[in-house]
């Protein structure tokens, strides 16, 4: 099931469980907490009164009360220290402990905070690389839906390297579409060719065009033979994964991937087949093909194109990462 990131109050989430950064006593603190709580009502830390706390990286569960969510779960993330007192671990305990606690009580969908990334000072860019990081490979193994939720964009941040290099390679290849037309124009006639040279150069064109007729035919209906679906069911064979490895590498729902294997004719949303291109770890072209395949095309007009691109063209296929620079550059997300 997939990970989602969403800009949105925790409290507002309609979820089977919402995560509480908490601190160790339990019984409320600012930020994420107090707003729980607060929401919540008094039922709230009445209860927490009786759980005598819970220690860093673990995590200990409520009713929900007042709130939309079924359940809290309270987690205690780390205070940062500078990075060499057993932070990272400690963060990836939290998150680890609270999804083994939702699923322990069948919650099929939960809403996390980016956890410690507040008042206990960790690295905002690093506090969301343990949590992508963590809640995918949890992921890998379990169904759940589970959503990552910032409160505003100042709140989230990808690492400055990663952001100034999909900048450069973005403004290296971006399409302005707003061009004035009249412009345009004017530039294309300061270029047109004599009618001389223009005339040449159709007659060249249909003499090729006639000798290569036959053969482009025939190579474009040969394509045609091959669907979508009947592509992408055919890498994930030749790939040597299963059905659920892929649709889970692609950030893709279950039952949306039972859709596209039933339905030969299946067409795909174009960041479904992006989704894809991704979880087959296909080069460039390839990912073009399928993107073809689906009746879509990389655009250098559009910068969720380029983005994604970026990325196959380094060859980094972790989907959850190219969704954090995709939410960071406020686009759509791949799968879902």
């Amino acid at each position: 099931m997939p990970l989602y990131i969403e800009r949105n109050d925790i409290t507002a989430m309609r979820v089977d469980a919402i995560v509480n950064a908490a601190r160790e006593s339990l019984l409320g603190g600012g930020g994420v907490d107090g707003a729980i709580h607060r929401a919540a009502g008094p039922g709230l830390l009445q209860e927490c009164r009786t759980l005598g706390g819970c220690k860093t990286g673990q995590a200990k569960i409520t009713g929900g009360y007042r709130l939309p969510a079924r359940y809290v779960i309270h987690t205690v993330g780390p205070v940062w220290r500078g990075g060499g007192c057993g932070e990272r671990e400690l963060l990836v305990s939290a998150y680890r402990s609270s999804l083994e606690l939702a699923l322990a009580n069948r919650c099929e969908t939960v809403a996390f905070p980016l956890i410690s990334s507040g008042a206990y000072g960790y690295p905002k860019d690093q506090a969301l690389q343990v949590a992508v990081d963590t809640i995918g490979e949890f992921l890998l193994d379990y169904d759940m839906t589970v959503y990552l939720v910032v409160f505003d964009r100042a709140a989230y941040t990808i690492g400055e390297t990663l952001f100034h290099s999909i900048a450069a390679y973005i403004d290296d290849r971006y399409v302005d579409r707003h061009t004035d037309p009249r412009e345009e124009q004017r530039r294309l006639l300061m270029n047109f060719p004599t009618e001389s040279v223009v005339l040449e150069e159709a007659e060249r064109w249909i003499a090729a065009s006639c000798a290569s007729t036959y053969v482009d035919l025939h190579e474009a209906l040969g394509k045609l033979d091959e669907s979508f679906s009947q592509m992408l069911l055919r890498k994930i064979d030749e790939r040597g994964l299963t059905d659920a490895q892929c649709y889970k590498k692609a950030n893709i729902d279950r039952k949306l991937f039972s859709k596209i294997r039933s339905d030969i004719h299946y067409k795909p949303s174009k960041p479904t087949a992006m989704a894809f291109a991704v979880a087959l770890e296909l080069p460039l072209e390839e990912a073009r093909e399928m993107l073809e395949k689906a009746g879509f095309a990389f655009s250098h007009a559009s910068k969720f194109d380029i983005i994604v691109e970026y990325f196959i063209a380094h060859r980094n296929y972790n989907i959850f990462e190219i969704n954090e620079a995709l939410f960071a550059f406020d686009q759509s997300l791949l799968g879902g």
